[in-house]
């Protein structure tokens, strides 16, 4: 293992995800980080329904950093949050429901540590096992990344994926100003002009409907697509 590589960064936003909190914090203690040393940051972005409980009782082993927002912002303010107070030299973004597994993290971060990339991307989409469920989302999901695989110039599967990783000084000086799901966008577009070296690995991916809690809608894909145009040619 490369030696500037010796901590991660796990950075959790959650929001209203109190029947899934335990096991997925559970998940990420136990996950195998190749030998690096876990941060676990976990933003509550005011959630409602019985996280801060239960955020309260997962504190007690005193491995993890809490942070609160005051009231709700959104996915990205929330990755925002946690970015400024990570210290770990490669920072994981890892959703607070179970759809993403941090079982997957050692196929994540060997193109990192072997010194092939600087950004790795999972995709749900490059042949790892995973449930059948919402056409239309997929057909949006695949627009987007065409979207923007055209005006960043790359050839990703899956740009809407949660599992991005990346080299924290990779972003230390950009200017992140993203508050619900227009991260993705954003961070890719952002990487992408920079030049940095992207990798995708396949991912396994147990999607939820609404009734199950999925909070993304279509409103956020009408806005991915001038987050696209946007923080390609306009910030």
């Amino acid at each position: 293992m490369p030696a500037p590589f010796r901590k991660i960064s796990i950075l959790m936003p959650v929001f209203n995800e109190a029947g899934t909190l335990r096991e997925i914090v559970q998940r990420v203690r136990a996950s195998d980080t190749c030998r690096l040393e876990k941060e676990i940051i976990l933003v509550n972005d005011a959630s409602t329904d019985g996280t801060l409980a239960v955020l309260d009782e997962l504190s007690r082993a005193g491995d993890l950093k809490i942070l609160h927002h005051p009231f709700n912002r959104g996915k990205g303010a929330a990755v925002r949050t946690a970015l400024e107070h990570a210290t770990g030299d490669i920072c994981l973004i890892q959703d607070a429901d179970l759809e993403y597994d941090p079982a997957d993290y050692p196929r994540l971060l060997q193109p990192i540590l072997d010194g092939r990339a600087d950004v790795v991307y999972g995709s749900r989409f490059a042949g790892g096992t995973h449930r059948v469920l919402l056409f239309w989302h997929y057909m949006a999901n695949r627009f987007l990344t065409l979207l923007s695989n055209m005006l960043c110039n790359l050839n990703l599967t899956d740009m809407e994926t949660c599992y991005k990783v990346f080299r924290r000084d990779c972003i230390t000086d950009m200017n992140l100003t993203s508050e619900r799901f227009g991260i993705e966008p954003e961070l890719t577009a952002k990487l992408a002009r920079r030049r940095y070296r992207f990798y995708e690995t396949d991912i396994n991916y147990s999607g939820r409907d609404y009734t199950e809690g999925k909070k993304i809608n279509w409103k956020d894909g009408v806005a991915a697509l001038w987050f696209i145009f946007r923080y390609r040619f306009f910030d």
